[in-house]
């Protein structure tokens, strides 16, 4: 019932299909009666008038039918491309609405198997498996009050199977829809498994891994064809007694229908206008069985997609949220607690306040809680206890629009999009101009490789940015953040990808980016850490400390074991940084050493 609400907005054209296919099985009785009474009359008058008449009747009623069946067909097709289209954007516009935590729990083969297959078996039976199944019903049900009124005795012989009928599909419809539902299921392992492996084929490659990473997807494919086995046993068994128990019908009107012509009973014209009934019949008796496969397969298709429209949007407008009001960028967690999972809390009761224009860097060992602390400034997840302000306001009680148009977020991984460098960098901002655009790739220090690309910054660069080096991502990236000018800077270890010097460079323009604007920090490196007027030291979800270098590395053991670790690699990016090396000095392993 919820699959057919997405043919309301065709209500009117489904209306027509059904005028058009009662039409048609209106021709197609008419058809039965001509070749049936009418013929015998004919026959029996011997006129060669009436039977040229007969045969231009069956010829324009034909006509007319094709005609009728031509229009449903072309509205039918229509309608079925038009629920496709509606069908795929709700879904699209689901999926990116829902939250973080959601992508946290679902494979993304899973997610595009229910947005392609899922969405095509749906399409096609709402589209042409719905009408021809009412077509097909129509057809029994006006072909047996035909009956009916024409000799009832005869037509109880007619439709004596139709219990057993009943009944056996009930029971082919309750056995197929868990097979079905499985082997849908499976479908979408197998294109979660290509999909990794065609996104992680530099990985699957450099530990020749290409057998292994075979056979797996050998399983999974086998795991679809033992479920398409099975499913096609059942319909094996099922269709064909569907398909037998209508020949009995037919065999029952001859046996009875010829017993009574004997008798006198029925004339012949009634007898063979009877037998072109059955006929009509048998196919739509016969085509039962597909039609409930078919129909089991869309019911499976939309149970799995409706599981992505009934999500839950956790993080969405709350009523009445309003605009984030203008402000300098105060960031504030009050008692925030959170936890991915029911009974893991990664934060625990975290109170903190960044003034306005300061930079602090979150530090911590791996699994801190570093990253999840600064995802919920833009809400990326909700606390489960506390709340998160900017500038005062709650961040529950402002428009998600408004709140992340105020926030730049540069992530650890940076994503790129397979377009050109410019409307990579002016994603947010896609009206940007192009001095805007340079400006941000300048204080990014992307500005100097993108001018030697071919097309500078025209260049198409590959899905996901595979044409560009690490380095050269993650200062797109820091481009596209900062061309949003906004008043709060998120930096997950956004300098994890390029090199000392480059850091250095990077380092230099975000000196001048992140004045007067608020920014948090997360690395690993201490030269970056060392833009930061405030470092947090975060550990087991809690802060351990808080304050400046020399403040902690009297009083903070995990900062003291964090700074010792990294004191190596600091040491060596200022020595380069005092050399004012490029990109191409060489560096021996001397030099690491020292």
């Amino acid at each position: 019932m919820r699959l057919l609400a997405f043919l309301r907005p065709y209500k009117w054209s489904l209306w027509v299909s059904v005028v058009l296919a009662v039409g048609s099985q209106a021709c197609a009785v008419l058809m039965a009666w001509l070749t049936g009474t009418t013929l015998e009359s004919v026959i029996t008058s011997r006129s060669k008038h009436d039977l040229w008449v007969l045969i231009g009747l069956v010829f324009v009623v034909g006509v007319i039918r094709a005609l009728l069946m031509f229009g449903r067909r072309m509205i039918s097709g229509n309608q079925a491309l038009g629920v496709e289209f509606d069908m795929r954007n709700a879904l699209y516009a689901k999926l990116v609405r829902l939250p973080f935590g959601f992508y946290d729990r679902y494979q993304t083969g899973q997610l595009m198997s229910r947005a392609t297959v899922d969405l095509q078996t749906v399409r096609f039976f709402l589209g042409y498996g719905l009408i021809f199944f009412f077509q097909h019903v129509l057809t029994v049900v006006g072909a047996t009050a035909v009956m009916f009124f024409v000799n009832w005795k005869l037509a109880l012989a007619a439709t004596a199977v139709t219990p057993f009928i009943i009944v056996l599909a009930y029971r082919y419809s309750h056995v197929s829809h868990p097979v079905l539902r499985d082997v849908q299921q499976r479908l979408g392992e197998v294109a979660t498994v290509a999909e990794e492996n065609i996104v992680g084929v530099h990985v699957v490659k450099s530990f020749a891994q290409e057998g292994a990473e075979s056979h797996k997807f050998e399983e999974r494919s086998e795991a679809v064809f033992v479920q398409s086995v099975n499913a096609n046993r059942q319909r094996a068994i099922y269709v064909p007694l569907l398909s037998f128990l209508p020949l009995i019908a037919q065999a029952a009107v001859l046996l009875v229908g010829g017993h009574m012509v004997a008798s006198g009973e029925l004339t012949y014209g009634d007898f063979f206008f009877f037998n072109v009934l059955t006929l009509m019949l048998v196919m739509p008796l016969r085509m039962l069985g597909m039609w409930i496969g078919q129909a089991q397969r869309a019911t499976a298709s939309g149970e799995r997609i409706f599981e992505i429209i009934d999500e839950r949007e956790d993080i969405r407008d709350e009523p009445g949220a309003a605009e984030l009001p203008a402000g300098e960028g105060r960031v504030r967690f009050e008692d925030v607690s959170f936890e991915y999972a029911e009974g893991r809390p990664v934060l625990h009761d975290v109170d903190l306040e960044i003034a306005p224009g300061a930079t602090v860097a979150l530090i911590g060992h791996t699994g801190s809680g570093k990253t999840t602390l600064a995802s919920l400034v833009p809400r990326f997840y909700d606390v489960e206890r506390g709340r998160v302000t900017v500038d005062g306001v709650d961040v529950r009680e402002v428009t998600l629009a408004s709140l992340r148009r105020s926030i730049g977020v540069v992530a650890q991984d940076p994503f790129l999009f397979s377009a050109t460098v410019r409307e990579n960098i002016a994603f947010g901002m896609p009206d940007a101009s192009d001095e805007e655009v340079q400006r941000a790739a300048t204080l990014a220090q992307a500005h100097e490789f993108i001018a030697a690309l071919p097309d500078g910054y025209e260049t198409v660069i590959g899905e996901r940015g595979i044409t560009l080096s690490g380095g050269q991502r993650q200062r797109l990236a820091i481009a596209r953040a900062l061309i949003l000018d906004p008043r709060i800077l998120i930096l997950d270890d956004a300098t994890a990808s390029v090199d000392a010097t480059t850091e250095a460079r990077i380092r230099s323009g975000l000196r001048e980016v992140m004045r007067d604007r608020t920014t948090i920090i997360i690395a690993h490196r201490l030269s970056t850490i060392a833009l930061a007027d405030e470092l947090v030291v975060l550990s087991d979800g809690r802060i351990a400390a808080r304050g400046t270098h020399d403040e902690l590395i009297e009083t903070s053991a995990v900062y003291r074991d964090i700074y010792e670790h990294g004191l190596l690699e600091r040491e060596f990016a200022e020595r380069l940084e005092e050399r004012g090396a490029t990109d191409a000095v060489p560096v021996s392993g001397d030099e690491v050493a020292a």
